[in-house]
């Protein structure tokens, strides 16, 4: 079941975010995920925790959490946390 990866995000540093970015999107691509939406939205209800999102999606929850847990992503996280403060989630598109 197709699963997304939701990021909520806030910039850093800019320099260091655009790299992460580059490498992060490089990663995607053996676990079938690419990013279907990025940058800042607007709220309708409650309190904004960070001011930017990105939507990346998987063809399911296995190849979300492999790609993740995968060797090339765990090596730019310390490129993320320079870059960013975030919070990754992980849910299943209804059927």
């Amino acid at each position: 079941m197709t699963s997304l990866v939701i990021v909520d995000l806030t910039p850093i540093n800019k320099e260091k975010m655009a790299e992460y970015s580059a490498q992060a999107a490089e990663t995607l691509k053996p676990f079938a995920g690419h990013f279907i939406a990025k940058g800042a939205f607007d709220v309708l209800h409650g309190d904004m925790a960070h001011p930017a999102k990105a939507i990346i999606q998987f063809p399911d929850k296995k190849s979300a959490k492999d790609w993740y847990n995968s060797d090339a992503y765990q090596a730019i996280l310390p490129l993320r946390d320079e870059g960013m403060s975030s919070q990754f989630h992980l849910i299943e598109l209804l059927a």
